[in-house]
């Protein structure tokens, strides 16, 4: 169905719709690549482009352009291999609720959302209150929670428990001198399943400098996964969360509960 005809030019409504999806989309891929060195690269490769198509179809300069033809004509492996990680974090969109939206009627018929296995929602109140009594302290800790995607690979890198949560659990785990309070500790389905566990950091360049070695790792897992991270920091004491490779700085008890009753 034509919406506007004219001599030089037709639009139906599929070109809208069309267009509108592109546009949806290079605003998702913006959103993953904004902030941190990937950003840098894909201008970089555009660079790359326009002078290959300023050298070759412009000024005929043959021997520049077929330098920049063989960059050219392996741009989509270079593309996976150099964005390796946006592409999976652009994936795990794709494949979860947080592609459209917490709400969205999207999220309720498309067949790729549905969940055959629903996680368990955590247990709140002892996480709550652990963060709570270990800002009070100044006891560093970064807590995970898990949602729909798998973190059995970063379980592995510490040491296994399955054990219930609880606040002293919690506490004693990351009390300075014990042997389980060096990395993170995964709660899945009401259970700690691991304590100690090496989380990626994230690559963003563009944090800020009172953000430790804590608050990247609570960053990269949520870049990796769509895992909740809470930080407690050894040095203020402040309690943050991190989600979707976003973090919501030095926040209260009260508003992280909040935040993890919204996500969850």
């Amino acid at each position: 169905m034509e919406l506007f005809h004219f001599d030089f030019l037709s639009v139906r409504l599929l070109d809208i719709l069309d267009i509108l999806l592109v546009g949806f989309l290079l605003y998702k891929i913006y959103q993953l690549l904004k902030g941190g060195a990937a950003m840098s690269i894909f201008i970089g490769i555009i660079a790359i482009y326009v002078l290959w198509w300023l050298f070759v179809k412009i000024l005929d300069m043959q021997l520049l352009g077929a330098l920049l033809g063989q960059f050219m004509s392996v741009g989509v492996l270079a593309l996976i291999i150099v964005f390796q990680q946006e592409v999976r974090r652009f994936l795990l969109l794709l494949g979860s609720n947080s592609f459209t939206g917490k709400g969205s009627i999207t999220r309720k018929i498309l067949p790729w959302n549905w969940q055959a296995t629903p996680v368990t929602p955590p247990n709140l109140a002892p996480v709550i209150k652990a963060c709570s009594s270990m800002a009070k302290n100044k006891t560093g800790a970064i807590i995970v929670l898990a949602r729909s995607s798998d973190l059995k690979f970063y379980e592995s890198t510490g040491d296994l428990m399955d054990a219930d949560v609880s606040k002293r659990l919690l506490e004693s785990i990351f009390f300075k001198n014990s042997p389980l309070h060096d990395g993170a500790v995964i709660i899945e389905n009401n259970k700690i399943k691991a304590a100690r566990c090496v989380l990626p950091v994230t690559e963003n360049t563009d944090l800020p400098a009172h953000y430790g070695m804590r608050h990247r790792a609570a960053l990269g897992i949520t870049e990796q996964s769509d895992a909740i991270s809470i930080i407690v920091s050894e040095e203020t004491g402040s309690i943050s969360m991190a989600v979707d490779g976003k973090i919501n700085y030095n926040i209260s008890a009260e508003e992280l509960e909040k935040l993890l009753i919204k996500e969850l």
